[in-house]
């Protein structure tokens, strides 16, 4: 699943994302698929797209890696003169286009009919809704309960700079929706941190809780009596007081670098929650970083290399012994170009 990770000051944007592959065998068992995968890519000089979520989709009956889709796609399209929302518009059609999540989401309602009614479950309902499926049921215990479910998705997060110097996040989820996460322009979006993949720890660190508090009777019982606008408001309060606006690159850089190794560390440790044990340890591997700012762009901080041992290969240069260039040096490097 991984996780990747935006945020977004006043000096530029950091975009950041785990290695980790993970799939589910079949027999259904969770594996770790690789620690080497790439999930933060550039698209632009002013774009970077990190992806988590399904690894592969088919094509031509051959399984083929979200990330190079992605290349494909900066090989067939004039990149260059997409600004931020064209490029999440873009890249949301083309995975909708290649991903037949409709077909698996009809098959659905029949796999969860099935599999209820081999746990000795009463099935009550399956409803089947845009992006979703819901249920209701009675357990072995005659107790009502109520299940959502769905297809894996794809999600996109896509952040940088317009050609006008303005900047913009969005989400992309498939299926789903675009969602505008950052925009310089509105009042209250335009510095923040956002996430995509499995964000139950970091939810937990920067909220106060995970997502999955809803699921509990007693919070079920206040949305009923108070109302979900109500809960949520009063959940908010929770929340860490960041004060991203004044962060400078290299706070958000520790800060997303942060995030992504404790979800790493945390998931070492356990297996899933109490009311939901059983999870895959998605988030692992090195950590993948870039910044984007409005006068260098694009540049990368840190990111993975080809290596045998301890003899790194970089593809654009000849192999050397370690061979490691600091995000420190790359922007001086850019800078040196740029004058």
């Amino acid at each position: 699943m991984s996780l990747a990770i935006n945020t977004t000051t006043s000096e530029g944007i950091v975009l950041a994302a785990d290695s980790r592959q993970s799939y589910r065998n079949r027999k259904g068992m969770a594996r770790i698929g690789s620690d080497n995968a790439s999930k933060l890519l550039q698209l632009n000089k002013r774009v970077g797209v990190a992806v988590t979520g399904l690894a592969f989709l088919p094509e031509d009956d051959i399984p083929k890696n979200i990330s190079k889709y992605i290349e494909q796609f900066k090989r067939e399209t004039d990149v260059e003169k997409l600004d931020v929302r064209d490029a999440a518009k873009k890249l949301h059609s083309l995975f909708s286009k290649k991903y037949n999540w409709q077909k698996k989401l009809d098959e659905l309602p029949e796999k969860i009919k099935k599999d209820l009614i081999k746990k000795g479950f009463e099935v009550l309902n399956i409803k089947k809704e845009k992006d979703a499926i819901r249920f209701q049921f009675k357990d072995s215990q005659g107790n009502e309960k109520h299940g959502v479910a769905g297809v894996d998705s794809i999600n996109l997060l896509v952040a940088g700079y317009n050609k006008n110097g303005t900047h913009e996040v969005y989400v992309c989820k498939i299926p789903g929706e675009i969602q505008k996460k950052r925009d310089s322009k509105t009042k209250g979006k335009e510095y923040g941190a956002g996430w995509i993949g499995q964000a139950d720890v970091v939810q937990r660190i920067v909220l106060g809780y995970d997502g999955r508090i809803r699921n509990i009777k007693f919070v079920q019982e206040s949305i009923t009596k108070y109302g979900e606008e109500e809960i949520n408001k009063e959940l908010r309060n929770l929340e860490y007081a960041i004060q991203y606006g004044t962060m400078t690159l290299q706070d958000a850089i520790d800060f997303s670098t942060l995030i992504i190794q404790t979800t790493s560390a945390i998931q070492r440790f356990s297996d899933g929650i109490m009311a939901d044990p059983g999870d895959i340890p998605g988030v692992g591997g090195p950590v993948d970083v870039a910044v984007i700012t409005p006068d260098k762009g694009f540049v990368w901080i840190c990111k993975k290399k080809l290596k045998i041992g301890v003899n790194e290969v970089n593809l654009d240069k000849e192999p050397t012994l370690n061979n490691k260039t600091s995000g420190e040096e790359q922007l001086s490097q850019k800078e040196a170009k740029d004058h």
